[in-house]
C-alpha cells in the first residue's frame, strides 16, 4: 500500500480496533491509548498512522472493509439466486394438463414444451441456497 494515499473512516476505525486489542492486552496504558487513538483519528495517510503502532507488534495485515456489491455478477459470484414467488400447485397442475392435452393435438408442441421446462423452468426454479461460511471445507447447499 502506497503510504502516501490518503486514507477513510473505514482504516481509522480498522486502525482503532486494532490499538483497542492491544489495549485490552495490556501492552500499552491508558494514557498511551487515548494518545494514539487521536492520532489516528487525525491521520490523512497511512504514514500518519504507522507512528501510533510503531513499537506493537501488528501481526495481522490490515484489511481494507469489503464492500457488498449488488451487482447480478457479484451476487452470482456469492452464490446467490433470487427468491421466486411461490407457483401454488393446481396451477402447476393445470398447467401440465393443458401441455399434455395440446401435445397429444401437436406432437412437436409436447417436446418444445419439454425441452423449455427442462432449460428453463428448472433450472431458474431450483431452490439451492448457498449458505456462506469460511474456510475450505465448510460448503452448506440447502
Amino acid at each position: 500500500m502506497n503510504d502516501r494515499l490518503r486514507i477513510g473512516d473505514a482504516e481509522r476505525e480498522a486502525a482503532a480496533r486494532e490499538l483497542g486489542e492491544h489495549f485490552a492486552m495490556g501492552r500499552i496504558t491508558a494514557d498511551e491509548y487515548t494518545e494514539r487513538l487521536e492520532q489516528i483519528w487525525s491521520a490523512r495517510t497511512a504514514a500518519d498512522l504507522a507512528p501510533a503502532f510503531r513499537d506493537l507488534p501488528r501481526p495481522r495485515v490490515a484489511q481494507q472493509p469489503r464492500v457488498a456489491s449488488t451487482s447480478p455478477a457479484a451476487r452470482r459470484e456469492r452464490g446467490w439466486r433470487p427468491e421466486l414467488p411461490h407457483i401454488p400447485f393446481p396451477f402447476k397442475l393445470l398447467v401440465a394438463i393443458v401441455v399434455i392435452w395440446w401435445g397429444f393435438h401437436h406432437p412437436l408442441f409436447l417436446l418444445i414444451a419439454a425441452v423449455v421446462y427442462v432449460v428453463f423452468v428448472r433450472r431458474f426454479t431450483h431452490r439451492r441456497r448457498w449458505h456462506g461460511r469460511s474456510g475450505p471445507w465448510s460448503h452448506s447447499w440447502r
